[in-house]
């Protein structure tokens, strides 16, 4: 067996490279685990909004001593500057069809087109919504609603009082608490 011998300056060289390699090495784990930790740092929220709240910035609305629509309009502003997410479902679509024609719709909901994302209802969402509604004696739609924004990791915004019951599912504000 033949056993060859680097010349010492050699040994020194490699020795260094190996260095040099493990603090790049370390250096590009540390940079990947820094941009890792600022993106869930940097996570943007979501907000489903009742329609309760979508006819309050329609409407203008207020109540005696609360600028209802001036509240809901900040909270639009803010989530646009912040580049965060509003969800909405076929739920908010209905009720607010009852109020309004398909094009007041699409206009309210196009003046923030850019940060809509639509979430779908699924089957177990049902069930769930209709058993929570019986369980806590509440509206079928709100339970459905909660549900939805759980379900898409977003705050409930709303100021139904019937959400009081639904702060287990998910997390429930109103506009002027987030603005």
């Amino acid at each position: 067996m033949l056993c060859l011998k680097f010349p010492l300056i050699l040994q020194k060289q490699v020795h260094l490279h190996n260095i040099s390699k493990s603090r790049r090495i370390f250096r590009k784990n540390q940079a990947t685990l820094i941009k890792k930790n600022s993106s869930l740092i940097q996570m943007k929220r979501k907000y489903y909004l009742d329609s309760a709240i979508w006819r309050d910035l329609h409407e203008n609305r207020h109540d005696r001593f609360r600028p209802l629509g001036e509240w809901a309009f900040e909270l639009l502003k803010k989530i646009r500057e912040n580049n965060e997410k509003i969800i909405y479902s076929n739920l908010v679509l209905d009720e607010l069809s009852i109020a309004y024609d398909k094009n007041t719709i699409r206009n309210l909901f196009d003046s923030v087109s850019e940060i809509m994302e639509k979430a779908s209802i699924n089957k177990e969402q049902v069930i769930e919504a209709k058993k929570l509604s019986k369980k806590l004696n509440i509206p079928f739609g709100d339970a459905l609603h909660s549900i939805i924004a759980r379900d898409s990791n977003a705050v409930m915004v709303t100021r139904d009082h019937h959400f009081e019951e639904l702060q287990e599912i998910a997390e429930i504000r109103k506009p002027e608490e987030l603005i």
